[in-house]
């Protein structure tokens, strides 16, 4: 029996029913174990030589890593600046604020709304001094309402504390250690909590599972890490108070009872659900944990680098016309594929 025959001949008929409904599938195994034996054991051969493949490609994505590091250092003064121009630490030269748009509407309007905006201007200026806002006001807030993805997990409460988010910062792992990378939020003073920063580390792999090596597309966070928020005294919105009255058994006396309970916020991110060390989870935890391993890489992989085009709204525009793949594995986006593109040529 050839290969062709069992996929396209016999193998096929034998998956329609009397009433020529297809039944499930045949699967592989199947397909496998009908095989010839000389044919099998070369099938195998193929199979080892598969996962030595998976095996080198693991290697490959740890040095994009470690070129992602590298080039990490070369973005780093640049979002500095950045940070600096939305707090108002810097204000930025005539020169360094020139755009030209290729949208003539775009400036026709624009010109317009300036224009207007001057007679406006010139009217208050008659009756209240003038207030330059400092820097960009709520920047990061203004990001967080506008995805999707964050806005789901934002609660008014937690709105006051976040305009004081002053910068969000990537870092990655150092050279030789566990691939991993750290987001940093960073704080002015407030009279929320005492941290400056609060960090959240995601720990990834890029290695085939031994069980299932055929399944490996590249790196994958596995597990995540939160940190401690010092709040201040009555501050924590993470948890609510509640009153419960209770009656004695005995005496049949009422008391009211006062506990704290778990309370939906946006900083409940900072203490995530913990991967099982043996993989077992309900299906809930499951749902949790990999939707914050889709966050970490999402503010990783968009919002970070291209913070100004989510304040404005473009890259909104951007993510709905070509889609935005969300999974926990760390597919090789644009970036990385110009990293690449760099290194390949350099040497």
């Amino acid at each position: 029996m050839d290969i062709h025959y069992l996929i396209n001949g016999k193998a096929d008929q034998g998956m329609q029913n009397q009433g020529g409904q297809m039944d499930k599938p045949v699967s592989f195994h199947f397909l496998e174990s009908m095989l010839p034996k000389a044919v099998k054991r070369r099938v195998h051969a193929l199979k080892r030589l598969q996962v030595q493949c998976a095996n080198i490609e693991a290697k490959f994505y740890e040095e994009v890593h470690e070129l992602e590091r590298k080039y990490a250092a070369l973005y780093q003064p640049l979002f500095d600046k950045r940070r600096d121009i939305v707090t108002g630490t810097v204000e930025p030269t005539d020169e360094e604020c020139e755009w030209q748009s290729d949208r003539e509407e775009e400036e026709e309007l624009a010109e317009a709304v300036k224009e207007k905006a001057t007679i406006e201007d010139a009217k208050k200026e008659e009756t209240t001094p003038v207030e330059d806002p400092k820097g960009i006001p709520e920047f990061w807030i203004t990001i967080f309402k506008s995805v999707d993805m964050l806005s789901d997990m934002l609660q008014e409460h937690d709105e006051p504390i976040l305009k004081h988010l002053k910068d969000i910062q990537v870092k990655f792992s150092e050279p030789g250690q566990p691939m991993s990378f750290t987001l940093e939020f960073h704080f002015e003073p407030n009279g929320f909590f005492n941290n400056a920063v609060l960090t959240k580390v995601y720990k990834m792999k890029s290695e085939p599972d031994a069980s299932e090596p055929f399944n490996f597309e590249g790196p994958e966070i596995i597990d995540c890490e939160g940190c401690q928020i010092d709040w201040h005294k009555g501050k924590d919105v993470t948890v609510k108070t509640i009153k419960k009255k209770q009656k004695h058994k005995g005496r049949g006396t009422v008391r009211t009872v006062t506990k704290q309970v778990p309370n939906d916020s946006f900083f409940n991110f900072f203490n995530p659900v913990k991967a099982s060390p043996d993989g077992e989870m309900d299906e809930d935890s499951e749902f949790t944990l990999a939707t914050d391993f889709e966050i970490g890489h999402f503010f990783r992989e968009r919002i970070i680098p291209r913070a100004v085009l989510y304040f404005t709204g473009e890259a909104l525009e951007d993510d709905e016309s070509v889609g935005v793949h969300r999974n926990t594995r760390l597919y090789m986006d644009s970036k990385s594929l110009m990293v690449l593109f760099l290194y390949l040529f350099a040497v």
